[in-house]
């Protein structure tokens, strides 16, 4: 035993001395993914033990927490002096005072408003320069694997974060506070990790914001996916939490299955997208959704409350684990772009519309639902599978031409 773990630590010590900024690019993910999966796991549930909101007033808080989303193609452009890792470090600095806010000045729901809106402007800054950063650590013929293999590591981390909730809350008496702390110490930790990663001087003549027509396809995907990907990730867990009453530590566990069927599928994914390309990635993705969208419509209304929690669980579960495929629309534009410069700010802008949609459909989801009673639900994820429609038949129009490098200004014709 000892002798394989030397092995191993040795080939650890040489991927680190060998691709040492990457070795921290992974290290920093590894921390966020921890803050990330306990933050995931107690947030919906702290609103509903503390806050009591009903499902009209969860569905409008989406409004607020995602508008930072629809705004960071703006702040990203202000920031774009500084280079993709000092606005990473920026984004972890955010992250901290939010949940410091959430965890210590939030007396009242306004308040708790407020810091989770900082709390957003972080998350969300990061999105668009971590694939960013990843891809400008790789080359072109192995963006997908290199991608995967942080996403990978952060899911393994996300993992540890819900065995901390499962651990803390079952068994050591975890409150919601001392849980917000360990977040923001994670993103500390992130932080100092990022500061140590060498920093390209930012260009000059970098663009601030990007709109190309030759983009439009992924400004499409990516609205779609904003109101798809938020109808689900606002409502499926309030169903859960709502209507078959599951509490913190069942979703510690969901986190947990997650984090297990994900790990592997991180580098499938990654795999299929060097290999298969992002069509049929996005395809693939598109079709599992729409499936998923009517088994949170329907198996309420026909089944068992026993059975439909099954189904319901293993929807969610199928869903929060397909979250890599997110990657392929990065690995697109990197490959469609006309400058390499254009990555990150037609990202960020991606970022931008993606929360556009999100910032209003969950209000009007929430107004649906309070307005149709305690299944209501059911006319949200129907609407959920038409997002997942337009997903399908917008992935399939994806063509990169695979002659001209990646960054060079492959066309994508559509």
């Amino acid at each position: 035993m000892s002798i394989l773990i030397n092995r191993g630590l040795e080939k650890i010590r040489r991927a680190f001395s060998e691709d040492r900024d990457f070795s921290f690019y992974i290290l920093a993910g590894i921390f966020i993914g921890i803050a990330t999966g306990i933050y995931s796991t107690i947030f919906n549930n702290f609103l509903n033990d503390v806050f009591h909101p009903t499902a009209e007033v969860r569905g409008a808080l989406e409004f607020p927490r995602e508008m930072p989303g629809a705004s960071i193609m703006i702040v990203l452009g202000f920031l774009a002096f500084l280079g993709d890792i000092r606005v990473a470090i920026v984004s972890m600095v955010i992250c901290i005072c939010g949940m410091l806010g959430i965890a210590f000045i939030s007396n009242s729901y306004g308040t708790m408003v407020v810091w989770l809106v900082l709390y957003s402007l972080g998350q969300h800054l990061v999105m668009p320069v971590t694939p960013s950063i990843g891809m400008s650590l790789s080359k072109s013929t192995n963006y997908g694997s290199r991608l995967s293999t942080y996403s990978a590591f952060v899911l393994f981390a996300t993992l540890f974060g819900y065995g901390i909730v499962w651990i803390g809350f079952k068994f050591l008496k975890m409150t919601y506070n001392s849980a917000f702390v360990i977040c923001a110490v994670m993103y500390c930790c992130a932080a100092l990790i990022f500061g140590m990663m060498k920093k390209s001087k930012a260009k000059l003549k970098k663009p601030k914001f990007v709109f190309r027509k030759k983009y439009m396809l992924f400004y499409a995907l990516s609205a779609v996916n904003g109101g798809r990907k938020q109808i689900f990730m606002t409502f499926a867990p309030w169903v859960l939490i709502q209507v078959y009453h599951l509490d913190a530590p069942v979703f510690a566990v969901f986190g947990l299955i997650i984090s297990v069927l994900s790990i592997g599928s991180r580098k499938i994914v990654g795999w299929a997208i060097d290999h298969l390309g992002e069509r049929f990635v996005l395809t693939v993705e598109a079709v599992i959704l729409f499936v998923i969208c009517f088994g949170y419509t329907f198996s309420g209304d026909f089944l068992s409350s026993g059975v439909a929690i099954v189904i319901m669980a293993a929807c969610y579960i199928i869903d929060s684990s397909m979250s890599v495929v997110e990657m392929a629309r990065s690995t697109y534009v990197k490959k469609i772009a006309v400058h390499p410069e254009d990555v990150t700010p037609t990202l960020s802008m991606g970022v931008s519309i993606d929360h556009i949609v999100a910032m209003t459909i969950p209000t009007l989801g929430g107004i649906v639902w309070a307005a149709t009673g305690e299944h209501g639900y059911r006319y949200i994820f129907l609407a959920d599978a038409v997002f997942a429609a337009a997903n399908f038949f917008l992935s399939r129009r994806i063509r990169i031409d695979t002659e001209i490098p990646a960054g060079q200004g492959a066309p994508a014709q559509s």
